[in-house]
């Protein structure tokens, strides 16, 4: 977990990290690619939800997920296991402009593990849920964390310290 107040560059490093932002000195790699050097091959081993997620409000949930794992390239048969991990099953005809907060967050997931990664990234994924979301959400990244190494941030130390088994302090 990345753990620091706001403004100490958690989400800065993090879209460092995913190749979204360049590095003014250093050098990132994931499973051996550089990140600017090698972006495709990097990226393929990266899942991303940044603390905002890229939603099409005037799409399904399922249209959006299949939309973006034809992006990912990842075959479509992996929509049904994602819906049922992020239990959106009930949700996938539904517009993504009338899903609460909560399950537009899901939504965000949903996408961001597509391809069941290596490497997920989480960029406060539970701000702004209430507290049901939230347990459901950590049970989620506890269980996802088992067979992929998850990344997340927080500025609060509590939600760290309930997920995550190593913490990296940003000031």
């Amino acid at each position: 977990g990345f753990l620091g107040p706001n403004g100490a560059g958690k989400s800065t490093t993090m879209n460092i990290m995913t190749g979204y932002l360049a590095a003014t000195e250093g050098q990132v790699l994931v499973e051996g690619h550089d990140i600017l050097e090698e972006p495709e091959a990097a990226r393929a081993c990266i899942g991303y939800l940044p603390e905002i997620p890229p939603l099409y409000p005037d799409m399904t949930v399922e249209e959006y997920l299949r939309f973006c794992a034809e992006l990912k390239k990842i075959p479509k048969d992996q929509l049904t296991k994602v819906l049922a991990l992020t239990h959106l099953e009930d949700m996938s005809a539904r517009l993504i402009r009338n899903l609460s907060k909560g399950y537009r967050q899901r939504v965000g997931l949903a996408q961001a593990i597509l391809g069941f990664p290596k490497i997920i990234i989480l960029d406060e994924p539970t701000v702004g849920l209430d507290p049901k979301q939230v347990v459901e959400i950590r049970d989620l990244i506890r269980h996802l964390a088992k067979d992929h190494t998850v990344i997340l941030s927080s500025h609060i130390l509590s939600e760290v310290q309930a997920i995550c088994e190593k913490i990296l302090i940003i000031a």
